[in-house]
C-alpha cells in the first residue's frame, strides 16, 4: 500500500512541477499575448473612456455599434436603447463579425459597473472583474481598433442615456 501511495505522490509532484514550469501547452491560450494587449493598449483605453455626454453624442452617430456583452437575461431586463447584445461568453471571430463586420467600426461598450440602482439588470462586479475590461481586451484581441467605453458610474434613474427592456416598461 505504501508503494502505491509513494507512486501517486511522485506522479502528483511531477504533474505539479510540470505545470509550475509552464510545460502544459495549449496553442489556444496565450497569457503572454493577453498581457501584451493589455499593456500596449493601456493609454488608448484611458483616452477612450467617455463621459455621459460624449457617449450619448457618439451613440447617435450613423454606423456606431453600442455593444452590450452582458448575459441575454440581464440584457432583456434593461439595456441601453439600441444596443446589440452579444454575451461575452459568445465572443468569437464569427459572432463579432456578424455585429461588426469592419474592424474599424466605432464600437461603444458599457457594463454592469456603469449603472447603479438596478441590481437585477446591472449586478455590480468586482472592479478588477468589470466586464468592460474583458470586453475591451477581447475586442482588441480580435483586431477591433475603434472601441470606446462608458466611463462613469451612473444612476439609472438620473442618467440621460435611454434604456429599454422589461424593467423599463
Amino acid at each position: 500500500m505504501s508503494r502505491i501511495v509513494a507512486c501517486a505522490l511522485c506522479l502528483a509532484c511531477i504533474a505539479s512541477s510540470a505545470h509550475a514550469a509552464g510545460t502544459v501547452a495549449n496553442p489556444l491560450i496565450d497569457y503572454a499575448g493577453f498581457e501584451r494587449i493589455v499593456a500596449s493598449s493601456k493609454h488608448e483605453h484611458e483616452s477612450h473612456r467617455l463621459d455621459e455626454d460624449t457617449f450619448l453624442a457618439l451613440m447617435r452617430e450613423p454606423g456606431v455599434i453600442v455593444l452590450d456583452a452582458r448575459s441575454e437575461a440581464r440584457y432583456r431586463l434593461r439595456h441601453v436603447k439600441g444596443a446589440v447584445n452579444l454575451p461575452f461568453t459568445e465572443f468569437t471571430a464569427d459572432t463579432l463579425a456578424r455585429i461588426a463586420p469592419r474592424k474599424d467600426a466605432k464600437i461603444l461598450i458599457y457594463c454592469n459597473n456603469n449603472f447603479r440602482n438596478s441590481p437585477e439588470a446591472f449586478a455590480e462586479k468586482a472592479a478588477t472583474a468589470s466586464l468592460n475590461l474583458s470586453t475591451w481586451t477581447s475586442l482588441k484581441s480580435y483586431g477591433y481598433t475603434n472601441v470606446y467605453e462608458l466611463g462613469p458610474l451612473l444612476p439609472v434613474d438620473a442618467t440621460r442615456i435611454p434604456f429599454e427592456g422589461d424593467e423599463v416598461r
